[in-house]
């Protein structure tokens, strides 16, 4: 099972099967046919687009104490970085 998010709750399997009879009996939640099945056509791209200017993975080699400092930041701190090197070097 995937690591699920903080606050996700799961159904017991009572409230499950519920949902499940609930879900069998709607006349507009019908299965698909084979018929159907065969017609559907598979979505080949999963995924955002790809962007035009896509940033570049690389392997940067920094001192523990500059990274602590970037880290200490908060989440997202590769993007401050970026935008600190593009400031410093005025692009």
């Amino acid at each position: 099972m995937p690591k699920l998010k903080p606050g996700t709750i799961l159904p017991t399997p009572t409230h499950d099967k519920a949902i499940t009879r609930a879900a069998r009996s709607d006349p507009d939640a019908k299965p698909l046919t084979e018929r159907e099945w065969k017609l559907a056509k598979p979505n080949v791209r999963v995924g955002r687009p790809p962007k035009a200017d896509a940033k570049v993975a690389v392997k940067l080699r920094l001192d523990p104490d500059l990274l602590a400092v970037l880290k200490a930041t908060g989440p997202g701190w590769q993007t401050r970085a970026n935008r600190i090197l593009r400031e410093r070097f005025a692009l």
